[in-house]
């Protein structure tokens, strides 16, 4: 890694060293609500669109470019990953992720393949390494994957969930089964993390968006486990960034998987939960729908975020979760002005 890469904003931060301004990156980035996204996909199937290096690659450096933001995030999803293992995803229209042949015994679970990511998703590692040639030397690059519970719950449910009810069948009426499925799942995310390192990107986003239907205790026994042995499996190559939404309760033994960034959404204070756990680096955490008011709100909901922090060394400013389609382009350029021209009273 260059010097000018190693000392940018957005890794200095990850490092919770200080920095001459905060660095902004945002969930969503390269998404719906921009009319380049749209043009770059056009009438593309949005798994071909995952799986096509080139067109990945422009929408990722395309958001980077436009917005001016202090990192590129990998354009991909949380589910291809699974495919591999045996299980049948599409996306579809009004519905979103679907996957057609949903885990739900024991036999499904036995069935699940574990194969290498650089065999089975190696269109991966052509999209990092386009991005990479293409981003500015001091831009760095984030890869991601979804969390092994988030994961594990839309291979079981198949889609969408309001309650989780095949989720906590599995969990509670056969323990045994669940952690196998875990335990699969971990070694897959271990490997796909591991060939992006590999591939050339400098930090590691780890995306649990469903673990919020837990509470602390199931967290402790369900979750932890595997969420820990995957950040150790691949500490201490590049930051890695642990996120999870719904369930603030879950922050404590979120924090004890080991990661080096504890990304949070709204509904905590950044400042009571980087400080009651004692964090060297926080990422977040503003809620995404302020984006949908008018630009005034942005600008202030921003500014009062900012001074809560005061300066502090560690701060990534994101959003709670992802940008929503329906977010005015000029209210997300706002946000990022406001932050990077924010100078600590």
């Amino acid at each position: 890694m260059s010097s000018r890469l190693n000392n940018c904003i957005f890794l200095k931060a990850c490092r919770g060293e200080k920095t001459d301004q905060t660095p902004i990156w945002l969930y969503r980035q390269a998404g719906r609500y921009m009319s380049e996204y749209h043009q770059v996909k056009g009438d593309t199937p949005s798994l071909q669109f995952f799986k096509n290096p080139e067109l990945a690659a422009k929408v990722t450096c395309d958001a980077q470019r436009i917005l001016g933001v202090d990192a590129a995030i990998l354009f991909t999803d949380l589910l291809p990953i699974l495919e591999p293992m045996g299980l049948v995803l599409d996306y579809l229209p009004g519905i979103g992720p679907d996957i057609s042949n949903p885990v739900r015994n024991n036999k499904d679970i036995d069935d699940l393949r574990v194969m290498p990511a650089s065999d089975t998703v190696d269109y991966i590692g052509a999209t990092i390494k386009l991005v990479r040639s293409e981003l500015p030397e001091d831009i760095p690059l984030i890869g991601f994957s979804g969390a092994p519970f988030t994961l594990a719950a839309y291979a079981i449910e198949g889609r969408g969930s309001k309650n989780y009810l095949f989720v906590k069948k599995l969990m509670f009426s056969d323990e045994r089964a669940w952690h196998v499925m875990m335990s699969k799942i971990t070694d897959v995310v271990i490997d796909y993390v591991s060939y992006q390192i590999d591939s050339g990107v400098q930090a590691v986003q780890l995306f649990d968006s469903w673990v919020g239907c837990l509470g602390p205790d199931a967290y402790r026994r369900f979750v932890l486990p595997h969420s820990k042995r995957l950040i150790e499996s691949v500490a201490g190559n590049v930051p890695i960034i642990h996120f999870g939404t719904g369930n603030p309760a879950l922050l404590p033994q979120m924090h004890e998987a080991g990661a080096d960034v504890l990304a949070i959404d709204w509904r905590s204070s950044l400042m009571d939960v980087w400080q009651g756990l004692n964090l060297s680096a926080v990422q977040g955490n503003l809620d995404p729908l302020i984006l949908c008011g008018d630009e005034n709100s942005v600008v202030r909901e921003a500014r009062a975020l900012m001074d809560s922090v005061a300066g502090k060394p560690g701060h990534i400013f994101n959003l709670g979760h992802g940008i929503i389609p329906e977010t005015p382009v000029k209210n997300v350029k706002a946000l990022i002005r406001t932050v990077q021209e924010y100078r600590a009273a």
